[in-house]
């Protein structure tokens, strides 16, 4: 993109400890960024006020002004500056006050390991030279909307050339805002990489179940949107036990009792109220919030029953306890995968939904579908579609990213963007066939 930006990211530290900003700036100092540091919320305002930045990232507990005041002055007067809210401690409120007064990108916990928050940085700088370029992209179009209302109408020629540049103005657009989806979607694996460091058996679990989340949701038939929902949910499905102690993180469910039960229960109610302020994440909120309710009625937090639960939270139901099962999470006793599937199936009609065990079953057993692919025109896609490779034209630019669901709106994108950059592309589409 010939318009972002080439000089350094500017990236604020404020910290009222003298030694965490010594570290950042050792952790950061190699990494080509222009780095400014400030000891008090009162002097980070100021170097804000000298000269913009890119990126802050602030300590919670500072005195006079803590970090949730500070980044809600930054939100108020500096809306396009990233935030990151740095903290030391498990304080679920104070986060969350973060996210509505401050509007953070993400928050880092203490003790931090490097090379994850210098690839939080990293994406976040990304998504944030991808939102300038958009709203560039955004003036320009209103510009040049604004000079065709001055147009003579006898200056057909010059309307015609205004014309084409808008064109190519919202094509830009649309690449753009699929190129932040995919960069949000990023975003979403890596933090539920970094809530996962904290408990030694779960590397990788999240992804594990939101994989076998979206293989049934697709064999029940959800369409893409609701496809994504419940991946997304299964992604973040244990967000809400961020403030747990590591004992607490250490005990299977069964030998829970009491407060520890009852703290338990609770962690999809933190969950969704973590996410709510993320209009883009509500579906996949309410998901999470519903992950404990039981099919016979007997689960948490609000007893629904039957299909009164919504067919994500289900899904997600199912697909987190299978893989918990051999984790120790929910028994003492690790499972094995065929002693996994033993407890899904005594639990059908209690716990599970005897439709999603039915998917499950096909998804597990051997009546999947074999994946292979065909070359397709773009008149030939269809809604449904799955993409197996990445699209990318002929300038290198991605297009679309492999495993993406085709629906009616994007294929018509696609045709659009084929007329008017005259080019003909290649799509893989996955071929569905019984084994």
């Amino acid at each position: 993109m010939e318009n972002i930006k080439q000089e350094p990211a500017k990236i604020l530290f404020v910290d009222d400890e003298p030694n965490i900003l010594s570290s950042l700036r050792r952790l950061f100092r190699n990494q080509g960024y222009h780095i400014q540091t400030a000891e008090s919320g009162a002097d980070g305002i100021k170097a804000l006020e000298a000269e913009p930045f890119d990126l802050v990232i602030s300590d919670m507990r500072m005195p006079e002004m803590d970090g949730v005041r500070f980044l809600e002055h930054v939100r108020s007067l500096y809306p396009n500056t990233v935030r990151i809210l740095l903290t030391g401690y498990s304080d679920i409120q104070s986060i969350q006050e973060a996210i509505n007064r401050g509007e953070i990108y993400r928050y880092i916990t203490k003790p931090w390991d490097d090379n994850d928050i210098t690839l939080l940085v990293k994406h976040a700088l990304e998504r944030h030279a991808l939102e300038r370029e958009k709203r560039r992209l955004e003036e320009l179009t209103q510009k040049q909307n604004d000079e065709l209302k001055a147009l003579n109408a006898s200056l057909e020629v010059k309307v015609e050339e205004r014309t084409r540049e808008l064109r190519r103005a919202a094509e830009s657009l649309v690449a753009m805002n699929g190129k932040l989806k995919a960069s949000f979607i990023t975003s979403i694996k890596v933090f539920s990489s970094v809530i996962e460091m904290r408990g030694g058996n779960l590397a990788g679990h999240s992804l594990r179940v939101a994989d076998l989340s979206r293989k049934m949701a697709m064999k029940m038939g959800l369409d893409a949107r609701a496809t994504q929902e419940v991946f997304v949910a299964a992604l973040l499905h244990n967000i809400g036990k961020v403030g747990f102690s590591d004992d607490l993180l250490a005990l299977a469910v069964n030998q829970m009792n009491g407060d520890n039960l009852g703290l338990y229960r609770k962690h999809p109610l933190r969950a969704e109220q973590l996410l709510m302020p993320l209009e883009d994440l509500r579906g996949s909120a309410g998901i999470i919030r519903a992950q404990l309710e039981c099919f016979n009625g007997e689960g948490f937090p609000d007893g629904q029953s039957g299909f009164n639960i919504p067919t994500g939270a289900r899904i997600l139901a199912l697909a987190s306890d299978y893989y918990n099962y051999q984790n120790g999470t929910l028994l003492q006793r690790r499972l094995r995968p065929e002693e996994a599937r033993d407890v899904i199936m005594h639990g059908i009609g209690k716990r599970y939904d005897p439709q999603v065990v039915k998917a499950f079953s096909d998804v597990m057993s051997g009546v999947e579908e074999t994946a292979q692919e065909n070359g397709l025109q773009s008149w030939q896609l269809q809604p449904g579609m799955t993409v197996t490779r990445d699209v990318i034209a002929k300038d290198g630019f991605l297009l679309l990213s492999a495993d993406h669901v085709l629906d009616e709106r994007l294929i018509e994108q696609i045709q659009e963007f084929e007329k008017a950059m005259n080019v003909r592309l290649t799509y893989y589409i996955r071929i569905d066939r019984r084994t």
